[in-house]
């Protein structure tokens, strides 16, 4: 088991280096694939999708509006084209609710929204990010945020963690593991700025900023993976998914990330000239 997910942590690694450093079309392409499946976890898990043969429609204007909400991101770099691509998905869903009443129930149409948002929308940011001024450089932070925290968070868990921070939803972390997941973070992208970015900005003191990224984006990261947590254990799930060997979904892997994405984009925007 071991084995297998640290394999699949390698050829994750991979794929990361590949298509953010090449961005462009491969890293919509490669976000469109991860969207279009992480909506499909969540729709399984959600009772969107209810098993039957026969066409979900609920599903399928999530599949088209994800198709379109992308291809109006990379197409125009228009955050108010993308605000509408938004409303307009939120519109077709009302539309397949009203007119096929009462086939489906509020919460379903409710559910579809939220995965489409929750999901796809979010994981878009890691594009609108790499596509920023010194986005090559910021869009490691999405990456060195959640995934330093993460193990930063596990190791100071073992070694000094006490005091249970969700008792019921996931015992096994504590408040102490939590703080050294955001310390390890800022320490991450404080050392990431310092050494690889400082130069490339020279009008500005990139360290601190880098810091405080990685801080924050921590912070926010371990509520992604708490809330994906929540959502399986309403639905009584272990794993949203078997995508990727010995990890589980797409959900299960990039749970942090999806949280992460959209915060480090607003920060990257807020504090760096």
């Amino acid at each position: 088991m071991f084995l297998t997910r640290l394999l699949s942590s390698v050829v994750l690694v991979i794929i990361a280096l590949v298509t953010l450093l090449q961005g462009s079309y491969l890293l919509a392409a490669v976000l469109l694939f991860i969207s279009l499946t992480a909506y499909s976890e969540l729709s399984k898990a959600c009772k969107i999708h209810t098993g039957e043969k026969r066409i979900n429609a609920l599903e399928t204007i999530g599949a088209i509006g994800i198709w379109f909400y992308y291809g109006i991101m990379v197409f125009t770099s228009s955050q108010a084209a993308q605000m509408l691509a938004v409303l307009f998905v939120m519109i077709a869903f009302m539309f397949v609710y009203v007119f096929t009443f009462p086939k489906y129930q509020a919460s379903q149409v409710m559910s579809a929204f939220f995965s489409f948002v929750y999901a796809p929308v979010m994981f878009s940011y890691v594009y609108q990010t790499r596509e920023l001024e010194h986005g090559i450089y910021l869009v490691w932070m999405i990456f060195i945020s959640s995934w330093v925290c993460d193990s930063c968070a596990y190791l100071t868990g073992i070694l000094i963690g006490k005091h249970k921070m969700t008792p019921k939803l996931s015992p096994k972390k504590s408040i102490e593991g939590a703080i050294g997941g955001v310390i390890g973070s800022a320490l991450a992208g404080g050392l990431y700025g310092y050494f690889i970015v400082e130069s490339v900005v020279p009008e500005q003191k990139i360290t601190w900023v880098f810091a405080v990224i990685g801080a924050v984006g921590a912070m926010i990261s371990q509520i992604g993976d708490l809330a994906a947590s929540a959502i399986k254990r309403n639905h009584n799930i272990k794993d949203y998914g078997h995508l990727i060997p010995g990890h589980g979904g797409i959900m299960d892997r990039f749970d942090s990330v999806i949280f992460t994405a959209p915060m480090i984009y607003g920060l990257a925007l807020l504090l760096i000239k």
